[in-house]
């Protein structure tokens, strides 16, 4: 009995690449659509030869934009501004996106004055960054009884950075710790324009400072040339001949 082997291959690969672009122009292969011309305004059901001709004479392209309405919906317009106009608001959304970020700050009911500072300092920066802040109070042993000392400071330190931030989500107790959300006053968008602008003045005084003693030094050196030099007396050194080895 004779077998036949036949090697399958290892790896293999189904279908393809998903267009995800509409259809169309001759792409479009349905014998009718609901016709919307380049205006917005509702053509009607059309057959796919009519639509393709008045696009032709019209100078645009027809495109499908429901593709599983019955019949199709296509519209006709310039194909080549719509995907570029797409893509700039497409970028433009990117540009403008940002994400969510919640910083978090641990604490403890009865924390010192300059640790309170450092720790409050951060929040701070954290929220004129455009930021959210978790703060956490740590409660151990015996402070478990005395949830007030987290309300008290939580409390205080809300007030303290009440210019940059404000309670998003007011204190709550979590089993061994007391927790609240402070959000920033600021967007995050408009936390970068600020750290932008402040970046760039800065760098432009840098730049004015530089160009400032540069000009002051190029005033000192043509001063420095009009001035008369003194005349050096003669000395003894002076009346040897330059021949002599003094060695």
């Amino acid at each position: 009995m004779c077998v036949l082997r036949v090697d399958r291959p290892s790896t293999f690969q189904l279908g393809g690449h998903i267009s995800t672009e509409p259809r169309i122009n001759d792409r479009i292969r349905v014998p009718e659509v609901r016709l919307v011309g380049p205006a917005g305004e509702q053509v009607g059901i059309v057959r796919i030869d009519d639509a393709l001709r008045l696009a032709r004479e019209a100078e645009l392209d027809l495109v499908e934009v429901a593709p599983m309405a019955r019949p199709p919906v296509a519209k006709l317009m310039d194909y080549g501004k719509f995907k570029y106009e797409n893509a700039q608001k497409a970028r433009e959304t990117r540009r403008n996106q940002t994400n969510t970020v919640i910083k978090e700050m641990k604490l403890r009911p009865k924390i010192d004055s300059h640790d309170y500072e450092t720790k409050k300092g951060h929040v701070v920066r954290f929220l004129k960054a455009g930021d959210k802040v978790k703060i956490t109070i740590m409660f151990r042993g015996r402070e478990q009884s005395r949830p007030e000392l987290g309300y008290n400071l939580l409390k205080k330190l809300a007030e303290d950075v009440g210019e940059f931030g404000f309670v998003e989500s007011s204190p709550k107790q979590d089993g061994r710790n007391m927790l609240m959300v402070l959000g920033p006053h600021k967007k995050k968008t408009e936390a970068r324009a600020e750290v932008r602008a402040e970046r760039d003045r800065r760098a432009a005084e840098r730049q004015a400072d530089a160009a400032a003693e540069r000009t002051e030094q190029a005033d000192h050196r043509a001063q420095a040339a009009t001035e008369p030099h003194p005349k050096r007396k003669r000395g003894p050194v002076d009346n040897l001949d330059a021949d002599i080895d003094l060695s």
